[in-house]
């Protein structure tokens, strides 16, 4: 099975070559994040790596930054500054002390990447803040401008779009952008590698890093929102559905935006009248799971254009967020990227081509966006850059998508 080269190694080696600051990699289960750090790492000299869910390993952190320090010889003179790659240590409930510790001791001697498929910074036990030691890095599945062209670029959007081959598009469709199943393109394969991350995620995971017992329940909501993606978070609908309390719903979910489950969407109104400040609009992070084919595209557009506003936030371009628009007279658009705090690019996403939204120009006049597409997910691939006009146009989501991240 060939290895796919991920655009993350470059910005990991980007950043190990110029910042003194530890490198967080962040992101799903499965996503490549060990892949890609020892990758990274091996490409030095020296290099070490220690995971908490090896008992030699987390018997050796325990100890101490020291006792670590020492196994890997950091006393010693070395011709070049090795790397250490600590995987999945946010499990230790005293992980910030150590790598803090870790840090402050030895950041002239070694290049530290820390990764983990929780948020490194849900958990509050474990010391003083590590604000100002490290840069943090989100990790997405497969895109199709990863595909064509897994590049670094000093701008946001590439100049010039890129053909993705059928097959690649077709797979990242049917089984979805984590590394694995996306090579495989076996369905066999895909069924069982996606009943074995269900079951690490709510048995283990949950289990062993929430105090939540009732793991049955927290599924069922999961399972619930994958048939509600694209839609508005009704709370109180969950809460009489799963038998909990609206707080309990509002709490689960904050937790499976924590591990990688499902991201939400906030209604952007600024400057917009008659704006609903509702409920934000859920959507997952494997779009593969979701079965209903317009909820899908929708979904699938929804996580390029999120992996694009992390990778330009987390590389230093400026400040991005993603948000939908939506008032009181039902006029609405899927997505609004938001630029240092300006509206940007207005995203319109159909299945087939049926005309320019009208929603599209009325949220023009009031943002001010600088780009207004209409992402049409059926229509064939154009070799036109989607960002030549600031009009509201139709472009092919293959056209437009190969043009982010």
């Amino acid at each position: 099975m060939t290895r796919i080269r991920r655009t993350y190694e470059l910005v990991m080696e980007e950043h190990l070559k110029e910042n003194r600051q530890m490198l967080f990699l962040m992101g799903p289960r499965q996503v490549g994040k060990t892949t890609s750090s020892l990758e990274v790492s091996s490409e030095r000299a020296q290099h070490f790596y220690f995971n908490w869910d090896i008992g030699e390993h987390r018997k050796l952190i325990i100890k101490g930054a020291t006792s670590v320090a020492e196994a890997m010889g950091l006393d010693q003179l070395k011709r070049s500054t090795p790397i250490v790659v600590f995987d999945e240590i946010h499990k230790y409930r005293r992980w910030k002390t150590f790598i803090k510790g870790f840090f402050d001791h030895f950041e002239k001697k070694v290049k530290i990447v820390v990764t983990g498929s929780a948020r490194l910074d849900i958990y509050k036990a474990g010391g003083d803040s590590l604000m100002g030691r490290y840069f943090p890095y989100r990790l997405h599945p497969l895109s199709v401008a990863e595909l064509v062209h897994p590049t670094l670029r000093k701008t946001e959007l590439a100049p010039k779009p890129k053909k993705i081959a059928e097959d690649k598009w077709n797979a990242l469709i049917t089984f979805g952008g984590f590394p694995e199943p996306f090579l495989k393109k076996k369905l066999s394969f895909y069924t069982r590698w996606k009943r074995l991350r269900t079951q690490q995620l709510f048995k283990e995971d949950l289990r062993d890093l929430t105090q939540i017992q009732e793991l049955g329940q927290i599924q069922l909501l999961a399972e619930i929102l994958s048939t509600q993606v694209a839609q508005t978070t009704n709370y109180s609908d969950l809460a009489g559905k799963i038998n909990v309390s609206v707080n309990t719903i509002k709490r689960w979910m904050q937790v499976l935006r924590s591990f990688y489950y499902c991201f939400s969407l906030q209604p952007w109104s600024k400057n917009i009248s008659r704006s609903l400040l509702k409920e934000p609009k859920i959507y997952l992070w494997d779009w593969s799971l979701v079965e209903n084919k317009g909820a899908r595209v929708e979904n699938f557009i929804a996580s390029h254009l999120l992996k694009a506003v992390h990778f330009w936030t987390d590389r230093g371009f400026g400040e991005y967020g993603l948000y939908f628009l939506r008032d009181k007279e039902q006029r609405e658009v899927d997505f609004l990227i938001v630029k240092n705090k300006k509206p940007w690019i207005l995203v319109e996403a159909k299945t087939a081509d049926t005309g320019i939204s009208k929603s599209l120009y009325h949220y023009q006049e009031l943002t001010k966006a600088e780009y207004v597409l209409q992402v049409v997910f059926d229509l064939d691939y154009v070799d036109v850059n989607c960002f030549s006009s600031s009009k509201p146009i139709v472009v092919p989501a293959k056209t437009f998508l190969s043009q982010l991240v």
